[in-house]
């Protein structure tokens, strides 16, 4: 057979362009070869990793300048108001991040002070205007501290998981709000000018003697504004709903260091870290004068004066009906709820020093724990107890508190 050779037909014009394209390196186009510009074509042909890091660093730094202007505002307001010469500054967690200069206006201030108060305190109330208060540092606000054991009992408790929508946790400092705005919704902060509360304030120091009546002050204003409150120590724990077991006709009921058996007995010993006021003339009135008579008695902190001022005449002449909530439903370290079947809240109360009262709440949670995780019909059937205190010293509480009493009886005389 014979073979020819047979020249190739030319390709057409645009198939010739689009081959020496393809065979050109991918680095450069023709326009660029001479000065190394990289091309369009290179750009969209990128690995699909390249353009993946390329787009996490820009998010990271995005994100990280986010957080930088959010944490500036958030210190500025803080300072800019615990510098100035205007009056303590209020700053809630619902308003916006704005910056909202004061004015030489103290009135318009004030305004300003009780709406953003008013927002934090309408968005957590119930239906009855009812809140849940607690106050928070910078000492009890630190990862695995007070504050996370307290939101963590409304968690295990029966039927208070709810009750967290209610709470208005009150920071005392910029890192105690900042936390509080990481664990919870209703964040509120209370800056004081001239006064550092971010610190473990020691019982009875100065500090702490400051921070018992700021509270106090505040808690006036909070009536004020029409609101019904329970107030909390973050040192305690709640286990169960506790409105079932408050009078319906009380104005002012207080928790016991020592109950007595009568909720009526005036001596009973009160403590100051657990009550439930209701918002009317009596309650705000009654504040009023509980607030100014620490003059009267310098160097006692609020639930000391209270222990002298109600043997006073005033409380019954302005009508305020007082009662005082019995230790089985709501117990401390000084006289502990016995039975499990009923406790509603437990205080670390009679207790120095931070680390001894998160020893001992951390094993109360853990005996909760275990009594929840109990049969129903071993839960009634157990006298089932606490195994707190134990780091927790009561001797020391009763030389103090045999002394005070000594000091109330004479007061009170």
């Amino acid at each position: 057979m014979r073979l020819t050779h047979r020249r190739p037909l030319p390709l057409p014009l645009s198939l010739c362009s689009s081959r020496s394209s393809a065979a050109m390196p991918r680095s450069l186009s023709p326009s660029s070869a001479n000065n190394g510009v990289v091309s369009d074509s290179f750009a969209s042909d990128m690995p699909e990793t390249a353009l993946v890091v390329r787009r996490s660093l820009a998010l990271f730094v995005f994100l990280a300048a986010l957080f930088f202007v959010y944490n500036s505002v958030i210190s500025f307001r803080f300072l800019l108001y615990s510098s100035s010469s205007t009056p303590s500054f209020l700053l809630s967690s619902s308003s916006s991040l704005s910056v909202v200069f004061p004015t030489d206006d103290e009135i318009s201030l004030r305004a300003n002070e009780e709406y953003s108060l008013e927002r934090v305190l309408k968005n957590a109330a119930t239906e009855d205007k009812t809140v849940i208060i607690t106050t928070l540092n910078e000492a009890w606000a630190s990862p695995d501290s007070i504050i996370d054991l307290f939101l963590e009992s409304f968690r295990l408790g029966q039927r208070t998981r709810r009750l967290l929508n209610h709470v208005v946790i009150v920071a005392l400092d910029i890192k105690a709000f900042r936390r509080c705005l990481v664990l919870h919704p209703h964040c509120y902060a209370l800056v004081t000018e001239g006064t550092d509360f971010s610190k473990e304030a020691y019982f009875m120091t100065p500090d702490y003697l400051k921070m018992m009546w700021r509270r106090i002050d505040f808690l006036r204003s909070v009536l004020e504004m029409g609101y019904n409150f329970v107030f909390t120590d973050a040192d305690i724990m709640w286990f169960r709903d506790p409105f079932a077991h408050f009078s319906p006709d009380a104005d002012f009921q207080i928790a016991c260091d020592h109950f007595s058996g009568d909720p009526f007995d005036i001596d009973n010993r009160a403590n100051g870290g657990f009550n439930y006021v209701k918002s009317n003339n009596r309650s705000i009135e009654f504040y009023k004068f509980w607030h100014s008579s620490q003059e009267k008695y310098p160097g006692y902190h609020d639930q000391d004066v209270f222990n002298f001022i109600k043997h006073n005449p005033y409380a019954s002449e302005i009508g305020l009906k007082m009662r005082f909530l019995d230790t089985a439903y709501f117990g401390g370290f000084c006289e502990p709820s016995k039975d499990l079947n009923h406790v509603c809240t437990m205080h670390a109360n009679c207790c120095y020093g931070m680390n001894s009262k998160l020893h001992d709440l951390k094993i109360m949670l853990q005996d909760w724990r275990l009594f929840m995780s109990l049969p129903p019909s071993l839960q009634q059937s157990q006298a089932y107890s606490w195994r707190v205190p134990k780091n927790c010293s009561l001797s020391s509480f009763h030389l103090v508190n045999t002394t005070q009493e000594s000091t109330e009886q004479e007061n009170a005389n």
